[in-house]
């Protein structure tokens, strides 16, 4: 079915449940990250989320799939969702979620710049300006943190600092996808890249594992991040794609922040400034130059 011919009821639901749930994860990190720390909290997430996705994937007859392929889904897991969530869980820890889900949506400016540089993508002058625009919301963004740019141990730069490094790492991932995991199933790719996140991070969530046992709260929250943050989500992502088309579906980063700001506000008492709004405007816009969504009009 075309994107252009589907119409919005069929759609839009599960593209604002989509937001939310990926929105409201950002909640559900920063609870169990508090109790678990940041590795623990990435593996029990990851892990979690491969667990109800297997039966998936067994029941669509794709395991042969995943093990023809399970180097290349392994290594993107690392890539795409081991270590980007471990960092996610590090900032969290230090600044609002509100923040952290702006700079979450800096991610296809990297997957343009990573894209032009290895997979020899074409970067016209509307993207390369989009580039300019949205590194230069993150910077303006940054230099308003309460408290100021601290780059010691769980100062607000390196929280910042392990945000950008976990886009870094998804824009890599997308390249990595398209040139070795390109025409593998979704939900191979999906399972096998969340087992193999699972496995990388096993030693350093072991290793790390807090000393004094995890509340029910702090496993409530993390349950949440992997089954219905994660799984669930990936899920919906996926569905989308095929029914609306990638470029209607990559939209969902746009709607992100909105949600995650909203829950901040409420449930944490998150301070949203009109500083804040402003640059998400501006790395929101330029993402949108960059990654080739809109045009210059």
């Amino acid at each position: 079915m075309n994107e252009a011919h589907v119409p919005w009821r069929e759609w839009v639901p599960e593209f604002v449940l989509l937001a939310l749930l990926w929105g409201s994860s950002f909640l559900f990190m920063r609870e169990g990250a508090q109790a678990f720390g940041a590795f623990p909290t990435a593996w029990v997430r990851v892990t979690l989320a491969a667990i109800m996705l297997t039966p998936v994937l067994i029941w669509r007859k794709e395991l042969p799939i995943l093990q023809a392929h399970w180097r290349p889904a392994a290594f993107s897991g690392l890539l795409n969702s081991g270590l980007p969530f471990a960092c996610y869980a590090y900032a969290l820890m230090n600044i609002s979620t509100g923040m952290s889900s702006i700079l979450n949506a800096t991610t296809p400016l990297f997957g343009a710049l990573i894209a032009w540089f290895w997979l020899g993508d074409k970067l016209n002058g509307t993207r390369a300006l989009g580039l300019v625009l949205g590194f230069t919301g993150v910077v303006l963004l940054a230099s308003d943190v309460p408290g100021g740019i601290s780059f010691q141990s769980g100062g607000s730069g390196l929280a910042i600092a392990a945000c950008l490094l976990a886009t870094f790492c998804y824009g890599i991932a997308g390249s990595f996808t398209k040139r070795y995991l390109q025409n593998v199933p979704s939900i191979v790719t999906t399972t096998g890249s969340l087992w193999g996140a699972s496995i990388g991070l096993a030693i350093p969530a072991l290793l790390t594992w807090p000393n004094e046992a995890p509340t029910l709260h702090a496993w409530a929250a993390l349950a949440i991040a992997g089954l219905l943050c994660t799984a669930l989500a990936y899920v919906l992502y996926f569905r989308l794609m095929t029914r609306t088309g990638p470029a209607r579906a990559m939209t969902v980063t746009y709607l992100i922040p909105v949600f995650a700001n909203f829950i901040g506000v409420v449930f944490l008492d998150e301070v949203v400034t009109h500083w804040m709004m402003g640059c998400a405007v501006v790395i929101v816009a330029g993402t949108a130059l960059a990654s080739g969504l809109v045009g210059r009009k």
